[in-house]
């Protein structure tokens, strides 16, 4: 049906009207500014997150931060202030508090995530003490083990059991760091059991994930066959192993800094 008063317009009419419209030009104002802002973001950006990246770089070194990278692009690979940092999983928490710290310090950064899990740094390293579940996990390995499939990284079926107990006995613990350490013997090339053993390692945090344990409280490490049992022969098969260490992360007054600290 037609517009009272627009019978015979042309849609020319229509579009001058529409024009003429406080909103209208409201819109296209606000459209105008987006664009704008968009137009300089894509100009300025790369050159703001090549400046934080040289200046983050820096500030790893001078924080002993040995292996660690700022990553400033997002998900979608555009340019952000806000890094991405990976590497330095060998490094101590101290260390890796202090190298987040010193990335947030630098002006324009924003918050800043760890590759492996994110959090509020803290004003120093975390206190952390051993919690009873690692006393109650070694007690269910000291006559049995998690086996694997020869030379992979396959969980033996006969194996998933014990990885259930194991979850039930962590359950309590819930909200603490849960080490999963794998090792090898000494037979073979050390840099394939390193792989090996990390790979087993993951296996490991995976089923335990899989059962309702808090993928973001576990940790893999693979150290091949550099930490043999005490007494063994490095060569000795026993020595294929998973360990768990849990640590209870105490609570310590964040800094008001959002940035990620500690594991």
């Amino acid at each position: 049906m037609p517009i009272s008063g627009w019978t015979s317009a042309s849609p020319a009419d229509y579009a001058v009207a529409v024009f003429r419209s406080p909103y209208a030009l409201l819109a296209l104002g606000a459209l105008a500014i987006a664009a704008l802002a968009v137009f300089g973001a894509q100009r300025t950006a790369p050159q703001l997150t090549e400046r934080l990246s040289r200046a983050a770089q820096e500030a790893i070194e001078r924080a002993g931060g040995d292996g660690v990278e700022a990553h400033f692009v997002n998900s979608a690979g555009w340019p952000t202030r806000h890094p991405l940092l990976t590497g330095g999983e060998n490094l101590n928490e101290s260390t890796r508090d202090r190298t987040a710290k010193a990335v947030a310090a630098i002006p324009g950064v924003g918050g800043i995530r760890w590759s492996d899990g994110t959090g509020l740094a803290t004003s120093q390293a975390p206190s952390r003490r051993p919690m009873h579940c690692q006393e109650d996990v070694r007690a269910l390995l000291r006559t049995r083990s998690i086996r694997f499939e020869e030379s992979s990284s396959q969980i033996d079926e006969g194996s998933m059991d014990l990885i259930s107990e194991v979850a039930t006995s962590l359950r309590p613990c819930l909200g603490s760091i849960i080490a999963i350490t794998g090792h090898t013997d000494a037979t073979g090339p050390e840099p394939g059991n390193i792989a090996l053993s990390q790979e087993r390692a993951e296996a490991v945090q995976a089923a335990l994930a899989a059962r309702g344990i808090p993928a973001d409280g576990l940790r893999a490490l693979g150290v091949g066959s550099r930490e043999p049992v005490e007494g063994l022969d490095p060569r000795d098969p026993a020595n294929r192993r998973i360990n768990f260490s849990v640590i209870e992360m105490v609570p310590i007054k964040p800094t008001p800094v959002d940035t990620p600290g500690p594991r």
